[in-house]
């Protein structure tokens, strides 16, 4: 009866891999018999860069030599202002960790 009970265990083990293996063809599925780690779950994943870069509008100024003149022109102007009133940044070596290193 031992005999009877090992050929029948066997036969189910076959057909349970061979559901398997049949439904891992038919759904697509990648088959991991020894559980070993597979980079198949990232690798299946869409790739979403190209979604993230349409999200942010395209920014045309950087392209325009024109406005990018008039915004250098404009930070210059206003740093020169701040210099004007005592508020602009100090020469090289003049500053706050300087001055308190020298004392």
């Amino acid at each position: 009866m031992s005999a009877g009970s090992g050929l029948k265990h066997m036969l189910a083990s076959a057909v349970v891999v061979g559901v398997t293996e049949a439904r891992a063809r038919i759904f697509g599925h990648i088959l991991n018999p020894t559980g070993q780690r597979s980079p198949h779950k990232v690798l299946r994943k869409k790739l979403i860069g190209d979604k993230v870069a349409e999200w942010y509008p395209y920014d045309i100024k950087n392209d325009d030599p024109l406005v990018m003149a008039r915004e250098e022109e404009e930070r210059l102007l206003k740093l020169e202002m701040l210099k004007r009133r005592g508020k602009g940044a100090p020469k090289k070596g003049q500053g706050r960790r300087a001055v308190k290193r020298n004392k």
